[in-house]
């Protein structure tokens, strides 16, 4: 009792020195005593604001890197905390954990303790807050620690942004707005494609995969070498073969925004340039079926014709001028390799292009040369490990009777692009015999298409008698041409050859079928 007497009397005394003593006496004696205090503390305390100055406009990005460090849903030491803020938006499906107001999160970083408190002060008169940071680390070692452990906080934010804020599909305005402040309008990209649900050989997903992991974590390889931070893909193969689920799996394995350019909604090449600097960092640039988006191949021929028109009349200027204005209306050869390679193209970070294309030798070579397409990807029909991902994923079964008369289909020639495979699979996913039997069926379909497309491909030359060297191209070099087309002039003389080719496939097909138990 004492003891508590002689506090109330304390207290009692300090009430009325402060209100007998000057305010500036009072500052003067309460900043002493927090010198006191931070000399005789074993602790260095460092304030992180909201925002930077004094005007509450600027925001310090360290407190939103610390911000996103200590309310990570996989952070051990804010999920120890007493108390947490929950909260999830209306386009997310993730919770968002926060450090409840003037609480304390500790955590350890190379065998010392740091400690952060979340203050958060209401203002007089005000429904405005003023939210800080304060950490707490060991006064021994802060000159050692301050410096890794706020790039480690920043790192772990970033990350964890990456991964959690939601992705956007963005595709380009049409042109007539005159102003390029709105290029892109978006919508929330949720599509499920994934490298686990796509039916690619297990050797390609692999390569894609590194390659991918390698270029997001190469920032300091890219800055050592002096390249910019991009990478250029082209994905090429028929209709079907999955080159929009690849490009869907990219983003959703790396977490980036899609942009989908469509470069017939493009008016000239100061647009395009506008639409690439608008873009963000972390985000994968779509150009699908480059070769038929605009006539880019038609650009050399054009500027040769031009060139002869203007020697040839280098009287009149005027026409110079009207071909300027006529290329420059127009999205160009030029202009896209510009987008993808010139200097506007550095504007950004960590960005990936992407080309499709059904026919890989109708785009321009100087599009696909290294440097602006990096990776060439040949996506084609379902090969023996992409049927049974398939079969996997929409039958849930993980072998059949008749996985080896569709394995002898597809190396035989008969296999089917994924998606017109997905798409039995997908009508008959209620009954995996009736899918596998309708499958093997098409594919037989297939073979005997293939067959008849050969047999009159044989017919024609057996007509003309000399066979083009675009076919020969897949057997030997051009010096061979004339040697292979006596060869077979002689083999087409024997007369029965086709007939027996015809006799082989049918025997063969037969075999393929013979363990399908419907027939």
């Amino acid at each position: 009792m004492e003891i508590l007497s002689q506090m109330w009397s304390l207290l009692g005394l300090l009430t009325v020195l402060q209100n007998v003593l000057p305010s500036q006496l009072l500052s003067l004696l309460h900043s002493l005593y927090e010198s006191l205090q931070d000399l005789l503390s074993p602790y260095s305390y460092f304030e992180i604001p909201e925002f930077n100055g004094y005007c509450g406009v600027d925001l310090n990005d360290l407190y939103r890197h610390a911000h996103l460090y200590l309310n990570a849903a996989n952070h051990a030491p804010a999920s120890a905390c007493r108390r947490l803020t929950l909260s999830r938006s209306p386009s997310s499906n993730r919770i968002s954990f926060a450090v409840a107001p003037n609480h304390t999160v500790h955590d350890t970083f190379r065998g010392h303790r740091a400690t952060w408190t979340h203050h958060v002060e209401t203002a007089q008169d005000s429904l405005e807050e003023k939210r800080s940071f304060t950490l707490r680390l060991p006064k021994r070692h802060r000159h050692a620690l301050l410096s890794p452990y706020l790039a480690h906080v920043t790192a772990r934010a970033e990350e964890f942004e990456r991964v959690s804020r939601e992705r956007r599909l963005f595709t380009n305005n049409t042109t007539g707005s005159g102003s390029f402040e709105s290029g892109w309008v978006s919508v929330p990209f949720r599509h499920p494609s994934s490298f686990e649900t796509l039916a690619l050989e297990p050797e390609l997903k692999r390569q894609i995969k590194n390659d991918l992991t390698a270029f997001a974590d190469g920032k300091e390889f890219y800055n050592r070498v002096g390249r910019a931070w991009k990478r250029g893909y082209l994905l090429h193969g028929p209709p079907g073969s999955g080159k929009s689920s690849l490009i869907a799996a990219m983003a959703n394995f790396l977490c980036y925004d899609v942009y989908d350019l469509e470069l017939t909604k493009v008016s000239d090449n100061s647009e395009l340039r506008s639409l690439l600097i608008q873009t963000t960092n972390r985000s994968i640039i779509v150009i699908e079926d480059i070769d038929c988006s605009v006539d880019l191949t038609a650009d050399r021929a054009m500027k040769k014709t031009q060139a002869a028109k203007l020697s040839l009349k280098r009287k009149k200027p005027q026409t110079a001028s009207f071909t300027h204005c006529e290329e420059s209306g127009r999205v160009t050869l030029s202009g896209l390799l510009n987008f993808t390679d010139g200097l506007w193209s550095c504007c950004g970070e960590e960005r990936i292009v992407v080309f499709t294309t059904n026919h890989r030798d109708s785009v321009d070579p100087a599009l696909v040369r290294c440097g602006r397409m990096d990776v060439h990807v040949s996506l084609n029909t379902c090969g023996v490990h992409a049927f049974r991902e398939l079969a996997r994923n929409y039958l849930g079964v993980e072998s059949h009777v008749l996985f080896e008369a569709v394995e002898g289909c597809i190396r035989s020639g008969g296999s089917l692009t994924p998606a017109h495979v997905g798409e039995i699979l997908l009508r008959n996913r209620g009954d995996a015999d009736v899918a596998m039997r309708e499958v093997l069926a098409a594919m037989q379909g297939r073979m005997l298409a293939v067959a008849a497309v050969a047999d009159q491909t044989d017919n024609e030359e057996t007509m003309v008698g000399v066979r083009s060297p675009e076919s020969v191209l897949l057997m030997g070099s051009p010096e061979n041409w004339d040697a292979l087309s006596g060869k077979k002039r002689k083999e087409q003389n024997g007369g029965n050859n086709n007939w027996d080719k015809k006799v082989k496939f049918f025997v063969r097909l037969r075999s393929l079928t013979r363990s399908d138990p419907g027939r």
